[in-house]
């Protein structure tokens, strides 16, 4: 009993020391990564996290239920479909033809109100807050430099340093964009209570608005460049500007880095559904317009749309791009496969969302899974 005894004494004694030692050396937010994720058995952020943070709400208005199509759900998905949608995990899957819900299938315990975590689809939503706030004047144009509105900008390389940079992932920033390194700054800003003083200690390290580089410390940044131009929190202008007009059916959440005056996790975290996602997919296709109201400037869509550098066909501002036989294609894209897919020449939608995806081939920046939702679709769809 005494040998018992001292071993748990020891133990306790280590873990202390090791608590203490990463609290000491920067690494304290590990402690809520170990509890939220690690110890829950994943490996990574994943679809229900958003319930074990901080949260603020999006706020639904009058709900505008989506059409429904006169042949939805009348065929049924391919068996490739369905066993992509086995193997990864998928937990919604909706195609919308003609702006009408003409297939949707749910999985496991979800079903149409189930909210599940965004990722970086956020980005794109983010980059539309953006285009309202510069259509509403309180941001001059993508070329405002962001030294405007944080003086921790303004000194040399990081005085070019554009709000539009931040949108097309070209700031030169030193952030490290691993997301299964414990130790990186992905994770710590995932974890930690503090986002801003992480952001404001980034550097400007390469010549920013010249090359293509993905970091999601450059959303952030842009998340607090809205903040201080709008006056208001992230949460509340998506409500007031977006998730109310596009007539959203639920409320969303999106999580916080912590619950006093918190800061949305701007580069992910939205936890909604897809029936909601998708209406920002229509939103662009229709460059705009929704119900006959003007929501964002076209100029600025088609803008976000198309590739900025000749270097990275694959990115706009706040858009994945890619073409499906020659069609052109862009698309929200979330961690472990979050999907809203828009094919405007065939007016079409999909959107899905799941627990995985596949790796992408070499030099590819679209992985296969995503040109699979789109070659299923289309065969579900009778359409070349």
């Amino acid at each position: 009993m005494k040998v018992v005894k001292a071993f748990f004494k020891w133990l306790l004694i280590v873990l202390i020391t090791v608590i203490a030692g990463l609290y000491l050396f920067g690494y304290g937010y590990l402690i809520k990564a170990v509890v939220t994720i690690y110890g829950t058995g994943h490996t990574t952020a994943y679809l229900e996290d958003y319930t074990a943070f901080d949260n603020r709400t999006i706020a639904a208005g009058k709900g505008q239920p989506w059409p429904i199509h006169k042949n939805y759900n009348k065929t049924h998905a391919t068996e490739n479909l369905e066993a992509i949608h086995k193997k990864l995990g998928t937990v919604a899957f909706l195609i919308i033809k003609n702006d009408s819900l003409w297939f949707e299938k749910y999985y496991e315990d979800y079903d149409i109100k189930s909210r599940s975590n965004s990722f970086s689809m956020a980005k794109s939503i983010v980059s539309a807050m953006l285009g309202k706030a510069i259509m509403e004047g309180k941001i001059k144009s993508l070329d405002q430099p962001v030294s405007d509105f944080f003086p921790e900008f303004s000194e040399g390389t990081a005085a070019r340093l554009t709000v539009g940079d931040l949108s097309s992932m070209s700031s030169g920033l030193n952030w490290d964009e691993s997301y299964y390194s414990p130790f990186s700054v992905t994770t710590r800003a995932y974890f930690d209570h503090n986002l801003r003083e992480i952001i404001l200690g980034l550097r400007v390290t390469e010549q920013p608005g010249e090359s293509y580089k993905y970091l999601s410390g450059n959303t952030e940044l842009l998340a607090m460049v809205l903040e201080k131009a709008t006056g208001r929190t992230l949460s509340g202008y998506l409500s007031e500007k977006f998730w109310k007009p596009l007539g959203a059916e639920s409320d969303a959440f999106w999580q916080l880095d912590s619950e006093k005056d918190g800061l949305e996790k701007a580069y992910c975290c939205i936890a909604s559904n897809a029936r909601d996602f998708a209406r920002f997919g229509k939103l662009y296709k229709d460059y705009g317009v929704w119900n006959g109201e003007q929501l964002l400037d076209s100029a600025f869509i088609s803008k976000s749309i198309t590739p900025r550098f000749a270097d990275a066909p694959h990115y706009g501002y706040g858009f994945w791009l890619s073409d499906y036989n020659h069609k052109k294609v862009f698309y929200m894209n979330g961690h472990l496969g979050q999907y809203v897919i828009t094919i405007p020449e065939d007016n079409i939608i999909i959107v899905r969302l799941g627990h995985r995806k596949e790796k992408h081939a070499d030099k590819d920046p679209h992985s296969e899974d995503f040109y699979a939702y789109i070659r299923e679709s289309y065969h579900m769809l009778n359409l070349r």
